[in-house]
Order: C-alpha cells, then structure tokens, then sequence
C-alpha cells in the first residue's frame, strides 16, 4: 500500500512539474525570455530533438523575463527583442547575437474586412495608440481608407502587460514616425499605455487572445502569432511611402541593408527601414550567453542547438514566416561573437 501511494505521489509530482514548466520542452538546454520568437525555437527545437536527442526548455516568458533569468544565472541563455546595450554587455560579461528576424503587425478586430484590406499611416496609428483617435470612422482613418464603410465603432488598445522586446520595437517605431508619441510616450520594454480605452494581455499569446476576443482591438503582435490565431491586420505605409502587407520577403527587405556590427552587441534597430519592399516594424530577436559560463558543457550545447538552427532550420523558419540569418552573417557570429565563449 505504501508503494501504491509513494508511486502515485511520485507521478503526481511530475505532472506539477510539467504543469509548472508552461511554455518548456525537455530540459536539456535551458533559456528563457522573448515570446516573438517562441512559435520558431518551438519548431527548431522539436526537429533538434529528435536528430540528436538533446531537447530545449525555453520558457516564453518575455524579454524582461529572459533577461532576468539569464543575469540570474538560472538559464543558459536568454533571449530578447530588445538588444542589451554594448556597455551593459561587457559590465555583465555576456555577449549577444541575433537568432531570426520576423516582424511586428497592427492587429485588429473589426467585422467585415479582409485581411491587409484597410491601410495605416505611422503617424495615424501613433494617433490611435495615444488615444487621439477613438473610433474606426475617425475621419484620418476615413481618407486613408476611400470606398471604405468604416463603422462608428470604438477603439479599444491591446497592448502587453509584462515587459517585453515586442514593445520596444513596437514604441521604438512609433517613436520614429511620431512627435507627439516620442514626446508623451517614447519607447521602450514597457511605457504607460496613455488611450483611455486599453486592456494588457501577457506575452504576444495573451494579447492576441485579447485582440480576438474584444470587439473593436488594436492591438501588435509577431506575425507567427497573426498566422496560427488566423488574425485581421492593417497594410502599414513604410518609409518609402509604400503600402505592405506582412510576409518574409517584407522583413527580408528590412533586413536587407543592416550594418549588423555597427553597434557593439549588433544590437541596431530595423525600424522604418528604407526600400519600397520593406515591412516597417521588422526586427531581430536576440540570443544572450555568458563569456565564462558557470556550466561550459551547457553553454557549448546552447551554441551546437543554435549552428544546428543556423544551417538546418532556415526552411522551418520561413514556414513561419520568419527569415533566418544569411549564411555571410551567421559565419561571422561565429568567428567574431561565439570565439568569446570559453570552451
């Protein structure tokens, strides 16, 4: 009878443990943070998996969480949307390389319009997002949109409620293409969401739940997201003054003239990048390690999982509509960033 009960508090105890690990997988390799990314390392992960056997626990937790956990030293990476700066890197001894690039999309509720049918400026959705324009048939939304019946409906703004990479892409180009936002808001992993009619939702899951649910949202989520919840969204007018719907050729184009060494870290900012191609909110989403890892056979599996993403998981990742790094940049990473990881 005693063995009985030990066995089933013994399965008990590991079903909590599954339970508690939410967005995880076999705890092999361990890391932690940015939600925009997590549809792909999920994909990357299952295939790594069962080629070599070693699994991936990566916790989709967003990128204030990644960062914490990897300055924590519980996670052998973490991972963010918004790059570390050059200083901040060498005073914690890490370095920082980007894993994929995707993209940030205007996301919407609205009956009666297709996908990419109704357009946006970056000022005018700047205006939504202050809360300046509270209803769909604002007369801004009207002359962008001719031979649109736009209803009398209200706004209401979906945004994350945890800190988050997604954000600070998402306020760093709204800071690019409006005045009054960078004056009242500015960007960054979290702001104070100033439209009086706005609900948060955790990680981009929570707000695209929230978008799909509310009558009348606005909100942004990775367009990985947009796909697997079958979501609305707006053709956003880039730098170019062009009108572009969302796929990886878009953010390819974005991605196109980065000077990724730029900036210590190759933390630049993809945002209202130029070219008549280009999505507007593109983005990189960035991987973080130690130089000295306290575990150097789990920081050596890290960089195995991510070289393996490299050369095998380009085709998974434009399933998704993400776009891999070229083989010309991820060749440098290794040469120039992970040559600082000590064996």
């Amino acid at each position: 009878m005693n063995t009985k009960r030990t066995l089933l508090k013994t399965v008990a105890a590991a079903a909590l443990a599954t339970m508690a690990m939410g967005n995880a997988f076999a705890a092999d390799i361990t890391g932690a943070g940015a939600t925009f990314p997590f549809p792909v390392y999920a994909k990357w992960a299952e295939a790594y998996k069962k080629e070599t056997g070693t699994g991936l626990n990566y916790q989709s937790i967003g990128s204030s969480g990644g960062l914490k956990q990897i300055r924590a030293k519980t996670v052998t990476f973490g991972a963010s949307d918004a790059p570390v700066k050059g200083e901040d890197l060498d005073k914690d001894g890490m370095i920082q390389f980007p894993a994929i690039i995707g993209g940030t999309v205007p996301v919407i509720n609205l009956e009666g319009f297709k996908p990419g049918e109704l357009r946006v400026t970056g000022p005018v959705l700047a205006d939504m997002f202050l809360g300046n324009i509270t209803k769909w048939n604002d007369a801004k939304l009207v002359a962008l949109n001719p031979g649109k019946s736009l209803p009398d409906q209200g706004i209401t703004i979906v945004h994350r409620a945890d800190g988050s990479g997604t954000t600070f892409n998402w306020t760093d180009y709204l800071t690019a293409v409006s005045k009054d936002w960078a004056d009242k808001v500015g960007k960054g992993a979290a702001v104070k969401w100033p439209a009086a009619s706005s609900v948060g939702g955790k990680g981009n899951e929570g707000v695209a739940a929230n978008v799909n649910r509310v009558k009348g949202a606005l909100g942004y989520v990775e367009y990985a997201y947009v796909k697997k919840n079958n979501m609305n969204f707006m053709q956003l007018q880039n730098a170019d003054g062009k009108y572009v719907s969302p796929d990886d050729t878009a953010f390819a184009a974005a991605a196109a003239s980065a000077d990724w060494f730029s900036v210590p870290g190759m933390g630049i900012s993809m945002v209202n990048a130029k070219g008549a191609a280009s999505w507007p909110v593109s983005t990189a989403s960035f991987i973080l390690m130690y130089k000295q890892p306290e575990d150097k056979v789990a920081s050596a599996e890290a960089l195995k999982f991510f070289d393996w993403a490299f050369k095998s998981g380009k085709q998974m990742a434009a399933d998704l509509d993400y776009v891999a790094l070229p083989d010309s940049l991820t060749a440098q990473i290794r040469s120039k960033v992970w040559s600082q990881v000590a064996k």
